[in-house]
């Protein structure tokens, strides 16, 4: 089971990183030096980081809230399919009910 990690020390990785990232060839090698020190594992910070440097327009990507927005509408999505099929299911119950022939 994945740790979650408070949104301060998530912040607080993320600025470490972004401040110490011009001494680094790449942002994995500067979450892999920093990560230790803050008791996370690198691959986390450096997905946090990217996310961070998306949100901030750094980079392309999908932001955070549109991430959010996504994920709400593939529940909703799932919800409503799920629905129809009850629904569909319960038509057909119903109708074979009603069904004249069947008497």
């Amino acid at each position: 089971m994945p740790k979650k990690y408070p949104a301060e020390v998530r912040e607080r990785a993320v600025r470490m990183v972004l401040e110490r990232l011009s001494e680094y060839p790449s942002v994995y090698a500067a979450c892999k030096a920093v990560a230790p020190k803050l008791d996370v594992g690198p691959e986390s910070l450096r997905r946090w980081v990217v996310q961070a440097q998306v949100d901030s327009g750094v980079k392309d990507g999908p932001t955070t809230d549109e991430l959010k927005e996504l994920k709400a509408l593939r529940a909703e999505v799932r919800d409503l399919k799920e629905a129809n099929e009850i629904l569909k299911a319960a038509s057909i119950f119903f109708a074979r009910e009603l069904d004249p022939r069947r008497r």
